[in-house]
């Protein structure tokens, strides 16, 4: 059966772990990791998802979410938000009674996610190759219960995320995640430098990284 084009996605996969990153680590969630990416950050550790997938109706993916059983539920990349179809899927999974998190880089206009999901949202420091793709309209987009997310691969990236934290007065204004690029970064550094500038953000490591080998996938 043919599935009209506004009803269908390119899905990598959808699987049921622990929530790895985020306020949110720890808890049992459902994974549907969207294929494709309009950036190439130097560190992407989900490289596969820029090609390949399977086309699936929204209802196909909605129904193997709800098999699972488990409320949380992440909509990831990739980036999710390249399909105009994910919106629909993002409130067809809230019709459903879902807990929703949007993974975004930050690179599309977020005002797309309907309300009630939660972003979060990844700004791109210099290491990443793609601080040009940042859109800053979108830091003013940011609701309740949205977070802020930067991966750093030095000491570099380090100061220009804080000082994009101080110049845009986001210490207490929502959860903000200062999280290393894994085996590039020590994060006992990290922890260093916040102490030390008394920066009033969230040190997050990967946890499913640590539970299971850095390569591991469906985890």
């Amino acid at each position: 059966m043919t599935i009209p084009i506004d009803q269908r996605l390119r899905v990598n996969e959808v699987y049921a772990s622990v929530q790895g990153e985020s306020t949110h680590a720890g808890r049992p969630c459902v994974f549907v990791r969207i294929a494709g990416c309009n950036l190439r950050c130097t560190w992407c550790d989900s490289t596969f998802t820029f090609t390949g997938g399977d086309h699936r109706s929204i209802d196909d993916v909605v129904q193997e979410v709800l098999a699972f059983g488990i409320r949380l539920v992440e909509v990831t990349g990739g980036e999710p938000l390249v399909h105009r179809q994910v919106p629909e899927l993002i409130r067809r999974l809230q019709e459903k009674e879902c807990e929703v998190l949007v993974e975004t880089s930050g690179s599309i206009d977020i005002s797309v996610v309907p309300d009630g999901a939660k972003i979060i949202m990844d700004l791109k420091p210099p290491d990443s190759g793609e601080v040009e793709a940042n859109l800053w309209a979108n830091l003013g987009r940011l609701r309740p219960g949205d977070e802020l997310k930067f991966v750093l691969a030095s000491r570099r990236d380090y100061e220009w995320s804080r000082d994009v934290v101080r110049k845009h007065d986001l210490e207490g204004a929502l959860p903000v995640l200062f999280s290393p690029v894994h085996g590039q970064l020590i994060p006992s550094e990290i922890a260093e430098w916040l102490v030390e500038d008394k920066l009033d953000v969230r040190l997050q490591l990967q946890l499913h990284k640590l539970i299971w080998p850095p390569d591991a996938r469906g985890v």
